[in-house]
């Protein structure tokens, strides 16, 4: 669907500059964009690609000579963050629904379907689920009994969304993606396993100042033989709770916590191949990036940034505002407001020190070397002296 610059400068709030009417079928690269297209050019870096694109009119930087780049109509910007939400949402093309419910899909009877609501072919929804107005449903999606899912939701193809799990308002879950299953959660019966032997030691080491344990107890590092007792599975009973306006990213799984529910606040955006563990509770506009996992019983406050590939002990406390850097391993409670990198987590500026003096490490490891070198040769002179 086409629209004029004026359409496009009123969706986004702002003026327009030269001829309004110009149509634009797509939003493009500069160096791509042709006569009907919107070339992206919101930051001077990106102005020379203009030179030689077939483009007409562009979304330029805040004070842009657009005539002087030889286009027809702008619109101008003093940032990109702030508009491109509106532009693509403008332009996206939603998952093609047809109306109704698919004679392929299977619901129990004692489901609720809101009214509006598109089912795809093949899926499935269990008894007593209860499904929001207008929500569209992809095909293969399978909704287990008891779960309760807000208005305008989208589920694209294969979600799985198990048994008691309750879900907010314009909630939008990525293929594949699971949410409810059961947590990953062991334990021997017969006394404490080797994993829960080794927390406490190592707990008891670190408040004693790494004093090792009693007599008779083993040190930390030592194994025991527990091959004679089996992991039995600990069931999770707590469902999935999750606030409005969530996006779950394509495969990521949401565990169902052990007793109490695992919680995703409003508007948290959780992004592809991501692990939330049983109990895990998440607050408020929080972004978990890609490849991202949660340890069981972790704390996250509100408006909390994860980076892509960010690990997360279990039973550990994050503060609101924080901000872990990509790759980031986090080993202990962080506060509020703090901004972390590396692995274990330190503060970003302590890491981009120790990220210099690694740099320096060849160069000192020479002149270690050199030294040894020059006190050898000394030594060998004072010992051929003293022979004569």
């Amino acid at each position: 669907m086409a629209f004029t610059l004026a359409e496009i400068a009123r969706e986004l709030g702002v003026e327009y500059q030269g001829d309004g009417g110009i149509e634009i079928d797509r939003p493009a690269e500069p160096a791509d964009a042709g006569p009907r297209d919107l070339a992206l050019a919101m930051d001077k870096r990106f102005g020379e690609a203009l030179g030689g694109s077939r483009a007409e009119a562009a979304l330029l930087w805040e004070g842009a000579d657009w005539q002087g780049l030889g286009l027809r109509g702008a619109i101008l910007v003093a940032r990109a963050g702030a508009v491109m939400p509106a532009l693509t949402r403008l332009f996206d093309r939603a998952p093609d629904f047809a109306e109704g419910i698919h004679p392929s899909a299977v619901i129990e009877p004692s489901a609720e379907i809101g009214p509006g609501a598109r089912i795809g072919a093949c899926a499935v929804i269990g008894a007593n689920a209860k499904i929001g107005p207008g929500a569209r449903i992809a095909p293969h999606v399978s909704i287990a009994a008891n779960v309760t899912i807000g208005a305008r939701a989208l589920l694209h193809a294969g979600v799985r969304i198990e048994h008691d799990v309750r879900i907010g308002d314009d909630f939008i879950c990525h293929a594949n993606a699971v949410i409810g299953s059961d947590g990953f959660s062991f334990k021997k019966v017969a006394q404490a396993s080797q994993v829960e032997q080794m927390r406490a030691q190592i707990g008891a080491a670190g408040a004693a100042g790494g004093a090792a344990g009693g007599a008779g107890d083993t040190a930390p590092g030592e194994a025991q033989d527990a091959s004679h007792e089996k992991w039995e599975r600990v069931a999770s009973l707590g469902a999935v709770v999750i606030g409005d306006a969530v996006e779950i990213g394509a495969s990521t799984s949401i565990d169902a916590g052990t007793i109490r529910p695992t919680r995703i606040g409003s508007g948290t955006k959780i992004d592809n191949q991501v692990q939330i563990g049983h109990n895990v509770v998440i607050g408020r506009d929080c972004l978990i990036c890609g490849d991202t996992a949660l340890a069981g019983s972790v704390r996250v406050g509100d408006r909390v940034v994860l980076g892509g590939s960010c690990k997360v002990s279990d039973n550990l406390f994050i503060g609101d505002d924080v901000i872990a850097a990509g790759a980031t391993v986090i080993f202990s409670n962080v506060p509020a407001g703090r901004q972390v990198w590396g692995n274990p987590a330190v503060r970003i500026d302590t890491q981009m020190a120790i990220n210099r003096e690694l740099r320096r490490l060849p160069r000192l490891a020479a002149q270690i070397r050199q030294l040894l070198q020059q006190h050898g040769a000394k030594a060998g002179s004072k010992s051929g002296e003293s022979e004569k």
